[in-house]
């Protein structure tokens, strides 16, 4: 089977769009506590969300592997150097295999691309207590107020929507 460069051009398109408009973003219930955590970073140091209480906390569950969790980096870059001052705290929660993507290769992806918050490996725990039983999408983010309540979950990339969840809270 040929394909010309319209069907590719197609395919690329239909591709792209929907990712960007499909199950971009859920409602989440109501007032639902964030389950704590206790996740390493890349540098051995134990980060956990209960040490950050009072401050408005982003999880954004990503792989250095998917497109769309690559372009969203430089908003998260942005929203921290605007709102790190507010208490806002982001982690990358990293979701690659660490047979396939070392702490030294996640390491250099950081500095490359300018990452200016934590990263944080997973675990099947938080995983299950974050999605459950349901399907799990890259990126998926959680937005977290002071009171430690998850207010937002957005799921996919949308440009300008994390940073509209992020302010609302702030």
């Amino acid at each position: 089977m040929h394909f010309n460069s319209k069907s590719k051009l197609l395919t690329v398109f239909l591709l792209v769009f929907f990712l960007f408009n499909f199950g971009c973003q859920k409602e989440v219930e109501a007032d639902l506590t964030a389950p704590d955590f206790s996740l390493s970073d890349l540098s051995g140091h134990m980060a956990s969300l209960e040490q950050h209480r009072g401050s408005v906390v982003l999880l954004d569950f990503w792989a250095t592997w998917c497109p769309p969790c690559r372009m969203s980096i430089p908003e998260m870059i942005k929203l921290q150097e605007k709102f790190r001052e507010k208490g806002l705290v982001i982690f990358g929660i990293s979701m690659d295999d660490p047979q396939m993507v070392t702490d030294e290769q996640l390491r250099v992806f950081k500095e490359k691309v300018g990452i200016n918050y934590s990263v944080l490996r997973v675990n099947r725990q938080v995983l299950q207590d974050y999605f459950g039983d349901e399907q799990i999408s890259i990126p998926t983010m959680f937005v977290i107020d002071r009171d430690g309540k998850i207010r937002d979950k957005l799921v996919g990339f949308r440009p300008g929507a994390l940073e509209k969840s992020v302010s609302e809270i702030l």
